[in-house]
């Protein structure tokens, strides 16, 4: 099949995701080169987790290299020093980083790539996205690219410590089109049920919706505090939640968000992801509020799905003011599900794989924080 290139079966033939069988095809005939072996999970159902390189860059600015231009040309000019990760370096809030990454692609002239913090990134309001060389957008990689791969990374609350081989960031590999027109959704959602809402909004996805109401505590969020200590990204449960949040109770009157202030919330809705598809949250009209949510982005095929051990799992949301004060009030909306094809159906499923930290989540802080 022309352009199908190495590593991919040839008889994927329709538009739609790559699952991790098609991306161990495309690591052992070359499309994605490792600069280190693949770790055992660094595979999920429907996307690849990329790692940090031997260095870091710490710039003065925040840049996309252009048409006809590198990342590793601009760095030369931006760099303001450079950071050895071999043993672990911390990277300070407020400053822009740039680091290789250790996977390279050669892609198949058919198929593209986007990328997206990882769950627990986001919810550490580390701002990361990957750039590619002679890019004009982040976290889009073009059909048929061939060169390396970088992170931007900027701690935006608390300051983390990373190394080599860190993971910050995933890769989702697409062919053709793959996301659902609303009238697939709204048939998905009849059979499928997507969310747990009989009158759900279809419209450029799926509607979602902030809880406000709470557990049966009242509890409805977690502010994340100031001047912390540091976060180990490498380091699941090492962390007391008392030294990094604060709990938000259910208030009468919606929740007003503080400008500058990081915000964890849950949707209203649980959300289930069918085993054949992927999704992805896309923001919602930012004319609505004065606030931003930064999704992590990508739900795995299986993610709350009752095949994948999930009885439903709620959205997890980053939220963060603008310049004024806000009230956000309970079952506004916040975003929608854009749901895609996979090309095939993955072999393991969210939910069946040890790092499935989020499956049947409710209102859950980062994996990184101990249970409080």
């Amino acid at each position: 099949m022309a352009g199908a290139g190495p590593g991919l079966a040839k008889d994927i033939i329709t538009g739609g995701i790559l699952p991790s069988q098609a991306i161990e095809r495309l690591i052992a005939g070359g499309a994605i080169a490792l600069d280190r072996p693949a770790a055992p999970d660094q595979i999920q159902p429907a996307s690849l987790d990329l790692r940090l390189g031997t260095v870091v860059h710490r710039v003065r600015a925040s840049f996309l290299p252009g048409p006809g231009r590198t990342v590793a040309e601009r760095l030369e000019e931006l760099t303001l020093h450079s950071i050895d990760l071999t043993p672990g370096a911390v990277l300070e809030t407020g400053c822009v980083y740039i680091a290789p990454l250790m996977e390279r692609l050669a892609l198949p002239d058919d198929v593209a790539a986007a990328t997206n913090p990882k769950s627990s990134t986001g919810r550490l309001d580390v701002f990361t996205r990957v750039i590619a060389d002679g890019v004009r957008s982040f976290d889009a990689v073009p059909a048929g690219y061939r060169g390396p791969l970088f992170a931007e990374i900027s701690p935006r609350t608390f300051p983390v410590l990373v190394r080599a081989g860190s993971r910050l960031s995933q890769l989702r590999l697409r062919r053709g089109e793959a996301r659902l027109t609303d009238a697939e959704l709204l048939d998905l959602q009849a059979s499928a049920r997507l969310v747990d809402d009989d009158a759900a909004d279809v419209n450029g996805g799926v509607a979602v919706t902030v809880d406000l109401t709470g557990d049966a505590a009242s509890l409805v969020g977690w502010r994340a505090k100031r001047h912390t200590g540091v976060v180990d990204v490498d380091r699941p449960g090492a962390h007391d939640v008392a030294d990094f949040w604060e709990p938000i109770r259910a208030g009468r009157s919606g929740l007003v968000l503080d400008p500058g202030q990081f915000y964890i919330l849950a949707s209203r809705e649980a959300v289930q992801v069918p085993p054949d598809h992927a999704a992805e949250m896309v923001p919602f009209d930012p004319l609505v509020g004065e606030f931003r949510v930064h999704y992590a982005g990508f739900f795995d095929p299986g993610f709350g799905h009752a095949e994948a051990r999930g009885a439903g799992a709620r959205a997890v949301l980053e939220v963060r003011s603008h310049e004024v004060p806000f009230i956000l009030e309970h079952g506004q909306t916040v975003g929608r599900l854009v749901y895609e094809r996979m090309l095939e159906r993955p072999t393991t499923l969210y939910g069946e794989l040890a790092t499935s930290n989020y499956q049947g989540q409710k209102l859950k802080l980062s994996k990184h924080f101990r249970a409080p």
